[in-house]
């Protein structure tokens, strides 16, 4: 149906992208698949509901997208395709971070930390991921000229809508950092601003110091 071929036309607009920059450093892309589910869904990283939302599963290298989510995106006020293409690119930023070794690395250091100070990481892996989401709308846009006119506001727009103090305060909850998974609504919108200006992977060192 059109919505599935819209999943599927940015998924393989992604794939250009990453195959090229890849291939600039001397690499192979190993391309993830696509899932659609509504609902419930089982993966190879266990079983998950539509309330988890989209997710990457690195044991599967498969993402996992459930059309509910982009409902409720528009619901948050980030409607526009543009703002579901984010998403979309979103997860496969993970994907990369998988090939990179980035996930399974993280994953193995948050076992040994306490509970904030592992959230703490989870927030650098997710903004990478924002900032690689922005890395492939520069190259997209650039190269095959996919944006409209306004349409990086949806971008932005879906990145500030899912931000962890944004969903807490229509949650009815205070802001907590500490308890920040994803990242505020300003440093989701700024990761994915870098990559989106840059156009440079190497823009997107979330874990770098000197980024904070």
């Amino acid at each position: 149906d059109q919505g599935n071929e819209f999943l599927m036309a940015v998924l393989g607009d992604t794939e250009d992208v990453w195959n090229q920059l890849f291939a600039q450093s001397g690499s192979d892309y190993p391309e993830p698949q696509l899932v659609r589910f509504e609902g419930i869904v089982q993966s190879a990283c266990g079983t998950a509901q539509s309330a988890t939302g989209p997710f990457y599963c690195p044991a599967d290298q498969r993402i996992y997208m459930d059309l509910n989510f982009l409902r409720e995106l528009e619901r948050m006020g980030a409607s526009g395709d543009f703002a579901a293409a984010y998403v979309i690119a979103h997860e496969v930023g993970h994907h990369v971070q998988n090939v990179q070794g980035i996930l399974g690395a993280v994953q193995q250091r948050q076992r040994t930390l306490p509970e904030a100070q592992a959230n703490a990481l989870s927030v650098r892996v997710e903004l990478m991921a924002d900032c690689y989401a922005g890395v492939w709308a520069h190259h997209a846009d650039r190269q095959r000229d996919v944006l409209e006119p306004g349409e990086e506001v949806e971008g932005i727009e879906a990145a500030a809508a899912v931000g962890d103090d944004n969903l807490m305060e229509m949650a009815g909850r205070a802001a907590a950092p500490e308890s920040f998974t994803h990242g505020s609504s300003a440093q989701r919108v700024g990761a994915f601003r870098a990559g989106f200006d840059s156009g440079d992977p190497g823009a997107c060192d979330s874990f770098n110091a000197s980024r904070g």
